[in-house]
């Protein structure tokens, strides 16, 4: 029982925790979504990128001059239920354990 008691205080400590810092995690993005941009910092030079919290970007983020990529990173494509199914099929059909007998698709 004491046990029990002391396993709901720690996550009841651990929840008002993660609920605090969720919290402040949300003003700070506020505040920082409301910021500019910093005139002047490193805009002259151009091959230095600086972002809002003054520091450098991710190398990912740059392209091969330096600067910033503004386009999306990941380019997905949509296809068709029945597409899937006929790619799936196909790729069950040439796996190794695929027995040889045809199945029946009713």
């Amino acid at each position: 029982m004491v046990l029990h008691l002391l396993y709901i205080l720690a996550f009841t400590i651990l929840a008002f925790l993660a609920v605090g810092n969720l919290i402040r995690n949300l003003m700070t993005l506020g505040v920082e979504s409301q910021r500019g941009y910093a005139k002047g910092a490193g805009s002259s030079s151009g091959s230095q990128p600086i972002s809002r919290t003054g520091q450098v970007p991710h190398p990912e983020l740059l392209d091969d001059a330096g600067n910033v990529i503004n386009e999306p990173l990941l380019v997905m494509r949509s296809i068709t239920v029945e597409d899937a199914r006929e790619k799936l099929d196909a790729l069950y059909e040439s796996s190794p354990g695929n027995p040889a007998e045809p199945r029946d698709d009713a």
